[in-house]
């Protein structure tokens, strides 16, 4: 009979689904490590592929492309920041409720050392740094109609009062996530991001 685990939603998890996540893992760990030894451009599918014992083909089953090796499963990412904004109370303040987001999706990250790299990869690849802020141009889409709602509508239109606030929250995590790789990881990455927004809330 097969056994059954539960997982972080609560529900089964098949032996099957828990044998991808481990493949899953192991092929993300194995392209982390080449792309901090030898640089991310310099990394190929093929090699990743090798050194993780697994056919290319079984490794573009896992992940679409060699960007998402880096960023982790992005449809998940998403999902994780807008469940948790939609999730906050409605009388939440706005600021408070991205803040959630911010930080709901940085504890995606398996580990310190995980999250450090990871970022340190993106502020330090011009083509990574590219398909970010693509992707979180997105991202910032599919905020909009769970932020405008929060906003006073007194104080004027709030389709772009509501832009310039997810963006902030973004650009925020943007600098917090650099100065925490210039200090190697010190610290707590949330406090940053803390001490981003208050310098720019005034």
């Amino acid at each position: 009979m097969e056994q059954h685990a539960a997982t972080g939603t609560g529900a089964p998890s098949t032996l099957w689904h828990r044998t991808r996540q481990l493949a899953s893992r192991e092929i993300l760990e194995t392209a982390l490590r080449l792309f901090t030894e030898q640089g991310y451009d310099e990394t190929t599918i093929a090699q990743i592929a090798r050194e993780a014992g697994v056919s290319q083909r079984t490794l573009f089953r896992y992940f679409g492309t060699k960007e998402d090796l880096l960023g982790g499963d992005q449809d998940r990412f998403r999902q994780v920041l807008t469940d948790t904004i939609g999730g906050q109370p409605a009388d939440a303040d706005v600021w408070d409720v991205l803040r959630a987001g911010v930080a709901a999706v940085l504890a995606l990250h398996d580990s310190h050392e995980q999250a450090r790299e990871r970022f340190r990869l993106l502020h330090s690849t011009a083509s990574l740094r590219a398909g970010w802020l693509e992707k979180r141009l997105g991202f910032q889409e599919d905020l909009l109609p769970l932020v405008e709602p929060r906003l006073d509508a007194a104080a004027g239109s709030t389709t772009p009062r509501a832009r310039a606030v997810i963006a902030t929250a973004f650009t925020c995590l943007d600098v917090a996530s650099m100065t925490w790789v210039a200090d190697d990881g010190a610290g707590d990455i949330m406090d940053l991001y803390d001490a981003c927004l208050a310098a720019v809330r005034g």
